[in-house]
């Protein structure tokens, strides 16, 4: 079986010795668009770069066409990573905008316009056919967007908006973690924090699916993942400055002190033991404190 390459001196620093039993394997993040999405913003650029010379008004139309073909392509990636985004939650609201249906119909238009743009005689009816063809293959290589919330039965319209609340929260503190991990320029800290929103998101995923004790869930996501966050940005600025190692060590017991309750409390069940959830609470609180994270 294929072994990841790691040891003493591998860039990470990290040897199979001080790996834990049963280490979590990280996942490896794809973006839903990929290059199928990015090459369609090529036909509008070989559009308007053919349309030179051939006059004005014919250049004006390639224009159009042009953009049109653009916001096809741009709509088109952002509703599959929103379809993504929904696929990968329990619980959570249709996308507001339906983008990729948008996209078909401007991909339809721009179709049309650079049709009408190389035709010597104006002839409505070859544009309108090429653009029709050109919204049906949108439609059919990217399908169209989800048209209903997702839920679980049982759980009323009212309770569903509140588990959706939630989750996008957390989510939110999780990527500006990540962007802001960035700015310190350390391989095994931005790693290690990788670890730690694998251990945040197995919560999130739990709380969806079984968010009947919402309230204890929102004051302890909140709590948590909001003292992780500051504490990640004053790391970062600190770090980036100063390279100061102290810094770096205290952080790093502060991400494994945070995982080790966040990872106790998602084995436990949510509707159980809320005396001892209010304790971690309380003691996680104490623990950013001493780290110099104030919370409200």
């Amino acid at each position: 079986m294929a072994k990841r390459f790691g040891g003493k001196y591998s860039p990470d620093g990290t040897s199979d010795l001080d790996t834990p039993e049963g280490a979590r394997v990280r996942r490896i993040e794809v973006d839903p668009a990929g290059g199928r999405a990015n090459v369609l913003f090529v036909p509008a650029v070989v559009l308007v770069a053919t349309s030179f010379g051939d006059g004005p008004i014919t250049l004006l139309t390639a224009i159009l066409g042009a953009l049109s073909l653009t916001l096809a392509a741009w709509l088109v990636r952002g509703g599959l990573r929103a379809e993504a985004a929904y696929n990968a939650r329990k619980v959570a609201r249709r996308p507001a905008l339906p983008r990729k249906i948008l996209a078909a119909g401007f991909a339809g238009v721009g179709t049309a316009l650079a049709v009408i743009a190389h035709l010597n005689s104006f002839n409505i009816v070859s544009p309108v056919i090429y653009g029709v063809i050109a919204t049906g293959l949108y439609i059919a290589a990217f399908g169209v967007d989800p048209m209903q919330n997702k839920g679980m039965d049982g759980i009323d319209t009212f309770q569903q908006d509140r588990v959706a609340k939630v989750v996008d929260e957390a989510e939110k503190h999780l990527t500006t973690m990540r962007e802001t991990i960035n700015r310190a320029g350390d391989r095994q800290a931005t790693a290690r924090l990788e670890d730690f929103s694998d251990t945040a998101r197995d919560l999130i995923r739990t709380v969806e699916e079984d968010p009947r004790d919402l309230t204890a869930a929102r004051k302890y996501l909140g709590v948590y993942l909001q003292g992780a966050r500051d504490a990640t940005a004053m790391f970062a600025d600190i770090y980036s400055r100063t390279r100061d190692a102290q810094a770096r060590t205290d952080y790093m017991a502060l991400l494994d002190d945070l995982e080790k309750n966040f990872a106790a409390r998602n084995r436990k069940s949510l509707l159980e033991d809320r005396t001892d959830l209010t304790i971690e609470i309380d003691v996680l609180r104490e623990r950013l404190s001493r780290e110099g994270v104030r919370l409200k």
